[in-house]
């Protein structure tokens, strides 16, 4: 597994009710991606950082999704360019299916 942080900076501060409203917009487009297991998006608690927690079945399929196109989609939605972070993740405990996951 793989987790990719995307983030992106906000020139102004953002509340979270506005961005809760924004990111449950996009949300849907995340159901059943391929080699997605999970998702979370954030907002810094100052509202100048936001962004989204992805866990990735591979380093592959969260590059392959994360296309020229879907970084000029999330400039254009959120004014800046994402910045992408990966770290691995090999191992994962999941509270609310009372597993553990591992590579």
């Amino acid at each position: 597994m793989i987790i990719a942080i995307v983030s992106f900076k906000q020139s102004t501060p953002r509340r979270l009710a506005e961005m809760t409203q924004v990111f449950s917009a996009t949300a849907p487009k995340y159901l059943n991606l391929p080699g997605l297991l999970r998702k979370n998006y954030f907002l810094s608690e100052d509202g100048l950082r936001a962004g989204g927690i992805y866990v990735w079945e591979s380093k592959a399929r969260a590059e392959e999704f994360y296309s020229p196109e879907w970084k000029k989609f999330v400039e254009g939605k959120y004014g800046c360019p994402p910045e992408i972070l990966y770290v691995d993740a090999p191992v994962m405990v999941d509270n609310t299916a009372g597993s553990i996951v591992s590579d």
